[in-house]
């Protein structure tokens, strides 16, 4: 029943998630804005919803690693949605993604690795209340980067202006793309909000520890809408819409992993978290360096189903949730 349960609320959030994808792509077109932007900011932050409410949840009920591992799992999760994407490519996929993701990527890196510092000394730092050290660092750079991405991208449109896409969504207003738009996000919402309990169970009645729980089945499950949004952007041609939606929204899960920190009260979240989850920290880094080696590279064919940097981004994705499993209870 408790696994019926979670699959009920994975689904319920995949469904919620296109129409996210859908209600979002008709006000891109109202708006008139990029749909590299778009997929960077407005989707993304809206696509991680679940990853907020998911990891507020767990952080109020003082469950630290399901809140941690939500987010790096998700961020992992995330990046694995390229190999997705790849799949129902006919050209390697981030070759035909534009450069200028690499600043996106940077960002990411730079945070993620901030994430892997406080998980090692938020114990042994002096706290603002019950605050981590880490965590004013995570929210001042997350809006740094948000506003140098707006910069670049709006620079860059003028260099390289888009073109204009077909009207296709002619007959619904932006009133009502904006209503639905909201109401898939409210559902989104109250799934998101019952994952941590169920999650907590599973973890308990498995014996696979909360670590593997918070990184692989909660990770997964609130990644759906990403997956739903990127795989809809690749039938539509919007291959940076898709990436930047994946890279936006691991931007953004940081920002819910020091909001998470807020909401636990008592301690530094990250220095109650397990040290497990340090490997997904190094995995993202590693998967986020695979990313700009294909970007640079840009090979300009794949010999099988997935290109060769998507495929080695799985492959360390797999490895990551197997040493989790192995290394479950470490470090608690």
């Amino acid at each position: 029943m408790l696994w019926i349960q979670f699959v009920l609320m994975a689904a319920v959030i995949f469904y919620a998630g296109r129409q996210l994808a859908r209600y979002g792509d008709i006000l891109a077109e109202k708006t008139g804005l990029g749909r590299t932007w778009i997929g960077l900011v407005l989707v993304a932050s809206t696509t991680s919803l679940p990853e907020l409410f998911t990891g507020l949840s767990s952080a109020i009920q003082s469950l630290p690693d399901i809140a941690v591992g939500d987010v790096l799992g998700s961020c992992m999760f995330n990046l694995v949605i390229l190999s997705m994407m790849d799949a129902g490519s006919k050209a390697p996929l981030i070759a035909q993604a534009q450069p200028g993701h690499a600043l996106s990527v940077a960002f990411g890196v730079l945070l993620v690795g901030l994430v892997g510092v406080g998980l090692i000394v938020d114990p042994h730092l002096p706290v603002s209340a019950w605050v981590g050290a880490i965590t004013p660092l995570l929210i001042l750079i997350y809006f740094a980067s948000v506003r140098v991405l707006f910069l670049f991208e709006r620079r860059r449109l003028v260099i390289t202006p888009e073109v204009k896409a077909e009207m296709r969504y002619a007959d619904i207003s932006t009133r009502t793309a904006a209503y639905r738009y909201s109401a898939a996000a409210v559902i989104v919402v109250l799934a998101a909000t019952l994952l941590p309990g169920l999650a907590s169970q599973i973890a308990e009645r498995t014996g696979l520890g909360q670590a593997l729980v918070g990184n692989f089945f909660v990770g997964v499950t609130t990644s759906l809408p990403e997956i739903a949004v990127s795989l809809a952007a690749v039938r539509l041609g919007a291959i940076d819409l898709g990436i930047g939606n994946v890279l936006g929204s691991n931007l953004f899960n940081i920002l819910i992993l020091a909001l998470d920190d807020i909401a636990y009260t008592g301690a530094p979240l990250l220095g109650a978290a397990s040290a497990a989850n340090l490997i997904p920290v190094l995995c993202v880094i590693l998967m986020y360096g695979l990313f700009l080696a294909g970007l640079t590279y840009r090979a300009s064919k794949k010999r099988l189903k997935l290109a060769w940097d998507t495929s080695s981004i799985l492959a360390v994705y797999v490895s990551a949730i197997v040493l989790i499993y192995f290394l479950r209870g470490a470090g608690s």
